[in-house]
């Protein structure tokens, strides 16, 4: 009889155990944490010569200069930016790389942004906007709180079937072991 139970016992923690595997392991979860953050307000102005990415934070304004046809930083390039009528003042921070300081925080809204390069013999003039609204929430931020949801359930139906298996197998040795009553008469 006692062999049954174990019997018993192994099918519930297997069962118990099928449950686990629903969990994800490190790498795969539902959401990864960058599709939860806000991402920073940036423009892009593109022609066929170069391109142009300004990132706001705060009242810093960091510019990324590339070539457009191999996406190179451009080398000793003079870059005047116009931000919403204002001219800014533009540093060169490493090739290709920019910063200016914006004359105030960033305004809900849309920005005109025009810069005017020169590099070498080439010469562009590139126009954007960019869009101070506050980002939406992601979708992969509403579905996290399901995937914490999912696993904790996942855990629960695993422990459920365990301490299931675990009850059974010790009602069955107290069964086995209770004094039998009752005989002939």
């Amino acid at each position: 009889m006692p062999s049954i139970s174990f019997l018993r016992l192994g099918l519930w923690l297997c069962a118990g155990a099928l449950a686990l595997p629903v969990q994800a392991h490190e790498g795969h979860d539902d959401a990864p944490a960058a599709a939860a953050t806000a991402s920073a307000p940036r423009f892009v102005a593109s022609s066929e010569l170069f391109e142009l990415v300004g990132v706001v934070q705060g009242r810093q304004l960091s510019l990324y200069l590339d070539h457009a046809d191999d996406n190179r930083p451009v080398a000793d390039a003079q870059l005047d930016i116009d931000w919403a009528g204002q001219p800014l003042r533009v540093q060169r921070v490493a090739e290709g790389q920019y910063q200016a300081e914006l004359p105030a925080p960033l305004a809900a809204g849309q920005t005109a942004v025009s810069a005017t390069i020169v590099a070498g013999a080439q010469s562009d003039l590139l126009a954007a906007e960019l869009d101070g609204h506050a980002p939406a929430a992601s979708p992969a931020a509403a579905k996290d709180d399901s995937g914490k949801r999912t696993r904790w359930l996942a855990g629960a139906a695993g422990l459920s079937g365990v301490l299931f298996g675990l009850w059974s197998l010790w009602r069955d040795r107290r069964r086995a072991q209770a004094p039998r009553q009752g005989g002939a008469a």
